[in-house]
């Protein structure tokens, strides 16, 4: 495995499990009209040496790849199980048919067999199925892996009672979200970092996920040349907070595309 020689990032949501705008709210971040502060489902897409990677699989995944112009998903790493980072699968089948091949879901073992079981229709289809399904293989890893060439490393963080995530670095970039603690050997994974994203989801603290007096303490801590606050809920309205951030941290956005 070759370290890649250019590496993009673009952020296809930054919102946590209910976006922003939440459904049936009329505080001042909902109703802002920023474009900033209007945060689909939280999820990215990687371009490493032309490889393409899509870290989870959002509920607002045919939004995100219409607006951010995704042609190609060669695989998808899968963070964990939950709604929000999962619900999008289908839409996978539209790249299966200009692809005209399997995708592959990379992830930790235990929850691409959680995955297999919520989804039948496409892991245990029958012999006869009247559409289209999504044309998917789930390959379990741990630690560093290879995908077309590209070396991956897996980063087991913890989330609360729900158990671990297993988030990702590739390069120069880190995509850390979903957590509420961050393993001694996982702060190893993710030193000399030019860009790390992490989740921060709101001010007050939470049991499964990192707030912002956390989040700062871990970026302070790992000493990334930048952070990008992502998973982020309607408590933050982008522009106000980015003046109240130390430096070299700040919001993510959807759209936001970093290079390396």
């Amino acid at each position: 495995m070759k370290h890649p020689k250019n590496i993009s990032l673009t952020v296809l949501g930054s919102g946590t499990s209910s976006g922003v705008p939440v459904i049936n709210c009329d505080c001042v971040i909902c109703t802002s009209s920023n474009p900033k502060n209007q945060r689909l489902r939280t999820s990215c897409y990687i371009q490493a040496d032309g490889v393409c990677l899509l870290i989870d699989t959002s509920p607002d995944l045919r939004q995100q790849a219409l607006r951010y112009g995704i042609k190609r998903v060669d695989a998808v790493l899968n963070t964990h199980t939950h709604a929000d980072h999962i619900h999008g699968i289908d839409e996978l089948r539209v790249f299966n048919a200009h692809q005209k091949q399997e995708i592959p879901i990379y992830g930790n073992k235990d929850h691409l067999s959680h995955l297999e079981k919520m989804f039948p229709y496409i892991f245990n289809p029958p012999k006869e199925y009247p559409s289209l399904t999504p044309k998917l293989t789930t390959e379990a890893r741990t630690g560093l892996f290879d995908v077309k060439g590209i070396p991956v490393q897996m980063i087991p963080c913890l989330h609360g009672p729900a158990g671990y995530t297993y988030n990702y670095r590739v390069g120069g970039v880190a995509w850390v979200t979903d957590t509420n603690g961050i393993p001694k050997e996982s702060k190893e994974l993710l030193q000399g970092l030019d860009y790390l994203f992490i989740d921060g989801l709101r001010h007050r603290p939470h049991p499964t996920h990192f707030h912002l007096e956390k989040s700062l303490k871990a970026i302070e801590e790992l000493k990334p040349k930048k952070a990008y606050l992502i998973h982020l809920c309607h408590d933050y309205d982008h522009d106000d907070m980015n003046k109240q951030l130390p430096k070299g941290v700040e919001l993510a956005f959807d759209g936001l595309t970093v290079t390396v």
